[in-house]
């Protein structure tokens, strides 16, 4: 699917890709990882590609034995890892971070000259025993009153 690299459209994106891993059968831990993965990768297409205008989020996703296999491609202004890491296309960020971390296959091809491509490969099904989640453990109540102040020179 190719749409405008918009913040919108990286839910239509992330709905779609979780319908088809749904669909391919892929497990509840794996498919939340899925929209992680998939809305991190996005979002960092429509924040730095494209610093004018919105260009084109390609992206693309195909099973393979026991994975998915997302490809995400922009035109935009290039990867280019630099210390200056506030300049669009400069650097590896949280969000790819996670993205290394939650997927099994992860990789990222550009340059300064355009356009980058990100390729994830997620499993269909989570290894080991499924996180267990507590819900029988007491919460001590958030504060009641918070209140955050600036003086005109902060």
């Amino acid at each position: 699917m190719s749409l405008p690299a918009r913040a919108e459209n990286v839910a239509v994106v992330r709905h779609a890709l979780a319908g088809l891993a749904e669909r391919l059968g892929m497990d509840e831990v794996s498919l939340a990882d899925l929209k992680t993965v998939v809305t991190e990768a996005c979002m960092n297409v429509v924040v730095h590609a494209y610093p004018d205008e919105a260009g084109p989020l390609e992206v693309e996703a195909e099973p393979l034995d026991d994975v998915m296999r997302i490809r995400i491609v922009d035109r935009g202004v290039g990867f280019q890892p630099r210390p200056d890491v506030d300049s669009p296309g400069s650097s590896l960020r949280i969000g790819l971070s996670l993205v290394a971390t939650l997927s099994r296959n992860f990789t990222i091809n550009g340059s300064s000259e355009g356009g980058t491509e990100v390729t994830i490969d997620l499993p269909l099904a989570h290894s080991g025993p499924p996180p267990h989640v507590h819900e029988d453990i007491e919460v001590e109540p958030a504060v009641k009153e918070v209140r955050i102040s600036a003086s005109d020179a902060a």
